[in-house]
Formats: C-alpha cells, structure tokens, sequence
C-alpha cells in the first residue's frame, strides 16, 4: 500500500487532473455559436464537434480501461493525458472544420481518466481511503465542468475570440502531462492476459453506430433507425462473441449478477434522466409565457444563473458521498439519492409557474445527483474483480453516456409529438410529460438498487 502520508499529494495530483478534464468538457458548449461563426462553420456541422467527442470516448474508454488493467493504469492515464493535450492544442490552432474534428477526436480519453484513477486509487489505497479519494475525484471532475463553463464565457466576454479563450483549457491539459510524471505510483497488481481486440473492435463499432443513429433520430428518421438497429445488433453479436472468448475484454458472465447488474442500470437510468432533463429545462425557462403559457423568457445567462445552484450542489454532494455512505452504507445512500431525485421531479411536474419553486428544487436534486455520482463508480468499482476494475469502471462510463444518447432522442421525441396547434411549440404537457418520465425512471433505478445483492465490501 502507499505510504499515508503521500495519500493527499497524489489524490490531489489526481484532483487536478479531473478538474481539467471538467474544466475542458464545460468550456466548449458556451463557445459553440461564436466558434463556428468565426470559422464558418454551419450549425449542422457545428453538432459534430461535440459529437466526434462523445463517439472518441465511446471508443477509447473500455480499450484505455482494458489496457490500463493490463499494462498499468498509470501508464495509460498519462497517455490519455498526452491525447487530449495534443488535441487541445489542434483545438485552438485549428484552420478548417476537419482538423478542429481531429482535435476534438484526441479528447475522447478524457472519458477514461476518471476511470483509470478509480483503478490506480482502489489498487493503491485501503478501502476507506479509497471510497473518500472516489469522491473527491467525482467532485473535482463536476466542479471542473462548472468553472469551464463560466471561466471560459466570462473570458470570452474580455478576449471576444473563441479559439483564443480555448487556449487557456488547451494550457491545463498541456500542464497535466508533465505533473503525471511526478509522483503518481503505477498499479501494484496487473492482470494477466492479452487485450481482446476483435471485443474492443466490436465494442467500439456498435456504440458508436448506437449513439450516432440516436442522434439522427430527429433529423434524418431512416439513416437513425438503420444505425440503431445497425448497433443493437453489433451489441447482441459482441455479446456472443464476449461470451466465447477465452479472456474476453469484459467479463460479461461476472457482470450478470445480482451485486452488480443493478448498479449499471442505475448507471443507464442517470444518464438519461441527468442529460435528458438539461435541454428541456432550458427551453422551458427561455419560453415566452404570454406566446407560449408558460416560461420565463430568460436569456443564456438567466438559464445558467438557475442551474448554477444545482451545479453547486453537486459538487458539494459528490464530495460528501464518502462521509454520508461510510455511515448509512453505499447502497442505502444510493438508493436514497435517485428517490430524492425522483421526488424533486415530480414535485417540478407539479409546481413549475413560479421561479423560486424550480430554485427551491434545485439544491435538493443537484444534491442528491452529485451523492448519486460519487457512489455509483464507487459500488461498481468494489463488485469488479480487482484485475479488471479498469474495464469495468469504464463500461459504467459508457452506460452512463448511452444513457444520455436514449435520453436526446427520447426527450425530443416527446417535446415534437406533444405541440401546440398550428405549430411546433412543444405544450406544457410536453415538459410535464418529460419530468414525470425522469421521475418514474428514479424510482425504477432504486428499486433496482435495492434488488442488488449486498455484496462482500463493508458499508456497502
């Protein structure tokens, strides 16, 4: 085990990694209009800067996680780290649309950082260590989202150039590459084997065929559907294929069971109630109640102002998970979190007319989201084999973002069905309708939750 006394410096090394990673995810979104005005890029072909990241990362996370379980997960986080600095740079010095994509591509790892530190804290550390280090790093990472956005559009504001103001984010990733080197110890235990390519293959091609053919659902129906059934039945053939591999990259069979199949629903069901709920909520608050019937008519700034406190929030919860689940048990504070959850978007189906309900709801659901985000990778993490915590901890990653991916095409299939007359207004129903969908699907995933068999760690 590492010397206590080096326990904080090394978390806290691993800290500003995932606050830079946060910092560089939150700091795009703002920017989007400007950087696509300044390069001429068309709104249509702006989605795939954000796109081309999601589907790097859908890639990149279980072979980084799987190599991280076989060669050191110190080794590969400081690849991943290299990746996205040189992708950072690209970002900023980007001339066309093609090479600001390939920038944007080298940033999937960013996804497997947070993985790979759960591997090398769980690996290093005793449990109750290990369990306050987790937190910290889920805590850092929504913390880094939260300063990215409003560092990067307060800065944007002075410097009025989108790729300039990127250069600061693109600075920290550089930073982290050498500071990686510094005292960050390599796993102790590596596991044996080889890496299952054809899995890894597999894998990638049906997720990204999935999330890509869900994003098209809204807009181009038949390529949509012909992708999503194109990935389903990449998933239903990796499947097969992981089942009769001799050392395949996930351990589908292990993953089945009670005292860990539950957590990565819970895993599904967050993401698409924690992504799927972003979008509407903006639109709700930006609508013009005298045109609409409902809404506040804010600007960018006033949606962000309202979400700032949930976002608060769950930073604070992220970091408390340890100290609340050491007492009550990681399941049981699981539990109670997607309740919360679920309890704050019913009461939002409820009562959304007048502004200072919806901030009375925010604190408690960006509470309970952040307590929810720091224990599940901390339960799935404990179930896993400590031979393959790397992999396992990055397929949670990808449930979670598969999640988000249903959560788009879902949320906006509702907000089209369910429209005012003569128009594409979504009603207010359509909002409601989404809540109570969010709502519902809490309550699902902690009854999940309790399903789950307890498994062998303590307080779990």
């Amino acid at each position: 085990m590492l010397d206590r006394q080096k326990v904080s410096a090394v978390v806290g090394l691993l800290v500003l990694f995932e606050i830079t990673s946060g910092f560089i995810q939150g700091a795009v979104a703002p920017l989007l209009p400007d950087l696509g005005a300044e390069m001429g890029i068309s709104d249509a072909n702006l989605n795939w800067v954000i796109s081309v990241q999601l589907l790097a990362a859908a890639v990149s996370v279980p072979a980084f996680g799987r190599l991280g379980d076989l060669y050191g997960h110190r080794r590969m986080l400081r690849v991943a780290l290299a990746c996205v600095a040189v992708g950072s740079v690209l970002v900023v010095i980007a001339p066309n649309l093609p090479v600001l994509l390939a920038g944007r591509a080298l940033l999937g790892p960013l996804a497997a950082l947070l993985p790979l530190e759960i591997a090398l804290v769980r690996d290093r550390l005793p449990v109750d260590l290990a369990r306050r280090a987790i937190a910290r790093l889920v805590g850092a990472l929504a913390l880094g989202g939260l300063l990215g956005g409003v560092i990067t559009a307060g800065l944007h504001q002075l410097i009025g150039d989108a790729r300039l103001t990127l250069a600061i984010p693109a600075v920290l990733a550089v930073i982290c590459v050498p500071v990686s080197f510094l005292a960050v110890p390599e796993t102790s235990r590596l596991a044996t084997g080889k890496l299952d390519v054809p899995g890894v293959a597999a894998l990638s091609v049906s997720m990204v065929a999935l999330l890509t053919g869900i994003s098209l659902l809204s807009s181009s129906t038949a390529a949509g559907a012909l992708l999503t059934l194109l990935g389903v039945a990449g998933f239903a053939g990796w499947v097969l294929l992981e089942l009769r591999t001799a050392e395949p990259l996930v351990d589908l069979r292990a993953l089945a069971g009670r005292h860990v199949a539950p957590f990565f629903l819970c895993s599904f069901v967050f993401g698409i109630v924690y992504f799927g709920s972003q979008a509407p909520d903006a639109t709700f608050l930006a609508a013009d109640r005298d045109t609409t019937g409902y809404g506040f008519g804010f600007t960018a700034l006033q949606i962000s102002l309202v979400a700032l406190p949930a976002a608060v929030a769950a930073v604070v919860g992220s970091n408390l998970t340890a100290v609340i689940a050491g007492r009550f048990g990681y399941r049981p504070t699981l539990i109670a979190a997607f309740l919360t959850i679920g309890a704050t978007f019913l009461a939002q189906a409820l009562l959304h007319d007048e502004l200072w309900q919806l901030l009375l709801f925010k604190l408690p659901v960006g509470l309970a989201a952040g307590v929810a985000l720091g224990a599940m990778p901390t339960v799935i993490a404990e179930t896993a084999d400590p031979s393959r915590t790397g992999i396992t901890t990055a397929l949670y990653n990808n449930v979670k973002t598969l999640g988000g991916a249903v959560a788009g095409a879902v949320v906006a299939a509702i907000l089209a069905a369910l429209v005012q007359a003569g128009g594409s207004t979504p009603t207010e129903g359509a909002y409601i309708t989404v809540w109570l969908m969010c709502s519902l699907l809490c309550v699902g995933a902690a009854a999940a939750a309790l399903f789950a068999r307890r498994a062998e760690s303590p307080a779990l």
